[in-house]
């Protein structure tokens, strides 16, 4: 059974969720990752409507869709975030210029989160822990390393709370490892599990495109933490270095030409997509495979058709027969 093909739709959260289910079933997906920003899905009214979640599911289901998984990348941020300026926009305004104020409204809001996604009837929520300490990747001026250590430990003092109310409610956290955040490769993707003590609710929302940019093996990764792969993004990326900029991306923003890596619709980048469904395979995942799409040289919708066919052709089943077996005596 070929595995679904989803859309996230944390990037189109300008559109309504009706208007766009209607094209993500043109474009021939099979559901929706909801994003719990936009009107696409409203945690607050979800935890404590259930018949809210019933209509998100009906719109959804009009269209010939499905959904396995919401995310709240922006209310996970703040949970372990400085909190600065930059993310203001991310909590209700009356918490802006106010970090300790947006932290503990995020840590509720992520458990709300899980409610709501139990409400919901799905079982994963995706999403981002933030880091107090990935200002300090460049160690000058000096500092005692400690520091790290306490950077850790306040993640998991932080999102402890959150991951116990998950453990209650059969949720998983799925943390999309990446750079800001408190796992951001595969050494430090150690260091986040043995910090919570493999907390059976924390896992991981593989996607390669924020790994191979920095120079980190994908598949390398699906083979280190394969009982923790709970959902999977479908994003690439490419490095494009040219002896002037650098791998930091010289503080020039998305889309600009110059910089030295950056998104690519699906099968456009560097990206080894038959590497991970074949590890995928090996680890027995069966979940959605959803485009997280992005590329800022190209047409949105052109991208997201063609990222649907580029997954549903690339994905296979592994063989459930030995290649030779017709050679062999029985």
């Amino acid at each position: 059974m070929a595995r679904p093909v989803t859309l996230f739709t944390g990037q189109w959260a300008d559109l309504t969720l009706a208007d766009l289910a209607k094209k993500a079933k043109k474009w021939n997906y099979d559901g929706l990752e909801l994003a719990c920003w936009g009107d696409h899905f409203e945690v607050s009214k979800a935890a404590r409507d259930a018949a809210y979640c019933s209509e998100r599911q009906e719109l959804l289901a009009k269209h010939g869709l499905k959904v396995w998984a919401i995310s709240n990348h922006l209310a996970g941020q703040l949970v372990c975030d400085p909190n600065d300026f930059r993310t203001d926009d991310f909590a209700p305004e009356k918490y802006r210029g106010k970090p300790e104020e947006k932290r503990k409204w995020a840590i509720e809001e992520m458990i709300r989160t899980g409610v709501a996604a139990k409400k919901l009837g799905v079982k994963i929520v995706n999403g981002f822990t933030g880091s107090s300490i990935w200002h300090l990747l460049y160690s000058f001026p000096p500092f005692d390393f400690k520091v790290i250590d306490e950077g850790f430990e306040f993640f998991a003092e932080k999102w402890a709370p959150i991951l116990d109310e998950y453990q209650k409610l059969d949720i998983k956290f799925g943390l999309e490892v990446h750079p800001t955040e408190i796992a951001f490769d595969i050494m430090t993707t150690r260091r986040a599990l043995q910090a919570i003590n493999n907390h059976p609710a924390f896992g991981f929302n593989f996607d390669p495109s924020h790994l191979q940019w920095q120079g980190v093996e994908p598949v390398r990764f699906i083979q280190q933490f394969s009982d923790r792969i709970f959902h999977v993004h479908m994003k690439d990326a490419i490095v494009s270095l040219d002896g002037e900029t650098s791998i930091l991306a010289s503080h020039l923003n998305f889309g600009d030409p110059r910089r030295g890596w950056d998104f690519r619709s699906l099968g456009r980048g560097d990206v080894d997509f038959e590497a991970i469904i074949r590890a995928l395979n090996v680890i027995g995942y069966d979940g959605p495979l959803s485009v997280e799409w992005e590329d800022s040289g190209m047409d949105r919708e052109h991208g997201a058709s063609e990222a649907c066919r580029f997954v549903k052709d690339i994905d296979f089943e592994p063989s459930k027969v030995a290649f030779d077996a017709a050679f062999k005596d029985e």
